[in-house]
C-alpha cells in the first residue's frame, strides 16, 4: 500500500518537472536517474526521440574510476564524463531535467561537475 502511494507521488513530481522541460535538437535535455547504488545520465533529443549521449556508474570505462557508484563523488565523475562526451559530439548547451529528485546531493554534484567541464545550462 505504501509503495503504491510512493510511486504515484513520484510520478506526479516527475510530471511537474517534465511539463516545463523538453529537449530540442539545438538544446537537448540532460536527464538524471539515480538508484540507491548507481546514477545514470543521458542527453536526449525529444523532438527525434533519440538518446544522443549516455553514461552511468555501470559503464565499463568508468566503473573503476567512480566506484562505488552511490555517492556524490561518483556522481561528479559521471557529470564530468558526460560533459566530455557531449562536447566531443558538439553539444554545448542543454536543459537540465532533475527528474523527480530534489536538486541536492548526488543530482547537484552531477550538474555542477557537468557545468565545470563545459556544458552550459
Amino acid at each position: 500500500m505504501k509503495t503504491q502511494r510512493h510511486k504515484k507521488a513520484a510520478l506526479r513530481r516527475k510530471r511537474h518537472v517534465r511539463r516545463k522541460i523538453s529537449g530540442t535538437p539545438e538544446r537537448p535535455r540532460l536527464s538524471v536517474f539515480r538508484s540507491n547504488r548507481h546514477i545514470y545520465a543521458q542527453i536526449i533529443d525529444d523532438a527525434a526521440g533519440v538518446t544522443l549521449v549516455a553514461t552511468s556508474t555501470h559503464a565499463k570505462d568508468l566503473r573503476e574510476q567512480v566506484a562505488p557508484g552511490g555517492n556524490r563523488k561518483a556522481a561528479a565523475g559521471i557529470g564530468e564524463a558526460l560533459a566530455k562526451k557531449a562536447l566531443d559530439m558538439g553539444i554545448k548547451c542543454v536543459c537540465f531535467d532533475r527528474n523527480r529528485y530534489q536538486y541536492h546531493g548526488r543530482v547537484k554534484s552531477l550538474a555542477e561537475a557537468a557545468r565545470k567541464a563545459g556544458l552550459a545550462f
